[in-house]
């Protein structure tokens, strides 16, 4: 994996910061800032002679796998798809290595990151449409050798009532062990409690089939807020290519709209129906599709604990806060369900 342990993610050692200069031909950094929107990898606005960059130290992705993803966006940019691609190294990489750890840079581009309820429902129509064409182009790039071939098939784990249980018992000792009582461990507690009743009573309702129903292929893996960029209402870019893979095009679609429009707690399912309306005048994924998806994130979602895992067994902090606000959307989407998956089907 990329440079996994990083001691302060906000600093650039003055010798990387060389090497990464020479590396790319930069000349000079003239002035640069810490970009704190970002959750897993670390990343700066510099300022050089030779024009303004985004300079990216990936933490958590194979080289391999980076590379290969960096590699499609040439060919998305040629599609008119609004992506940025990297900038080459003078040796002609994608990526530098240096001082242990894995960089790329991108082109700045100016732009704001929009929660999903801060769209238009035009915007949110036209963040759909962009992603059908984003999936259209990820298939290109396919047919041209950038990627690997889609197999007839893609199964997906359903996790059992069982397992995500002993999940909850653990993560309760982990919190008891802890011996702190501050306001989020008292929360993670009680949400931990309340886990194994709430899947309890909806168990029979968790999906049966290995196999999502719809069209699957390559997706970006990622698409939310803090990987888009707005200008003048339009999309300027998406960012952040980490998670590219094969998946199914309604576990991406339904995905998206839970980060951009899961927001306080709750659905705005007005918005999460022209997204997906949007969409799907691009791909005409199946209404079956689309609440097949929804089910499968939502059960997911009832049985994962991720948030608390980074917390509690690697001592990360960085997503305390997307835990207590899935945990509030969790509880409302339950009691929502087939409201939220008519939303998705009607769009």
């Amino acid at each position: 994996m990329t440079d996994a342990s990083v001691t302060d993610r906000t600093e650039i050692q003055a010798s990387v910061l060389a090497a990464l200069i020479s590396a790319f031909g930069l000349e000079e950094v003239r002035e640069r800032f810490y970009l704190a929107d970002g959750l897993m990898n670390a990343n700066w606005k510099v300022d050089t002679p030779a024009g303004v960059f985004a300079l990216k130290r990936v933490t958590d992705v194979a080289l391999d796998q980076l590379v290969r993803n960096l590699g499609v966006l040439a060919s998305l940019a040629s599609d008119g798809i609004p992506v940025v691609a990297p900038v080459y190294t003078d040796a002609g990489a994608l990526v530098a290595e240096v001082g242990g750890g894995v960089w790329c840079l991108f082109p700045w581009v100016t732009g704001s990151h929009l929660r999903g309820v801060d769209l238009s429902l035009s915007q949110a129509a036209s963040l759909g449409q962009h992603l059908g064409l984003l999936h259209e182009g990820l298939d290109r790039a396919c047919g041209k050798g950038l990627l690997t071939a889609v197999p007839e098939t893609v199964p997906a784990e359903v996790t059992t009532p069982e397992r995500a249980v002993a999940k909850a018992e653990r993560l309760s000792g982990a919190v008891g062990n802890k011996g702190a009582s501050t306001a989020f461990d008292m929360a993670a507690m009680d949400a931990l409690e309340q886990r194994p009743v709430l899947i309890g009573n909806h168990a029979d309702r968790r999906p049966r089939d290995e196999v999502p129903a719809g069209r699957h292929g390559w997706t970006h893996g990622d698409v939310q807020y803090r990987n888009l960029l707005w200008s003048g209402g339009d999309l300027a870019a998406i960012l952040d290519w980490d998670r590219v893979g094969i998946r199914p095009y309604a576990e991406e679609v339904v995905r998206t709209a839970q980060v951009q429009f899961g927001v306080g707690g709750v659905f705005d399912l007005a918005r999460v129906s022209e997204f997906v309306r949007g969409y799907r005048s691009v791909v005409p994924l199946e209404a079956s599709a689309l609440a097949d998806g929804a089910r499968r994130l939502w059960w997911k979602r009832m049985t994962d604990f991720w948030q608390l895992e980074f917390h509690y067994d690697r001592g990360d902090f960085s997503f305390d806060e997307l835990f207590t606000a899935d945990e509030a959307l969790l509880h409302w989407w339950t009691e929502r369900l087939d409201q939220v998956e008519d939303a998705f089907a009607a769009g």
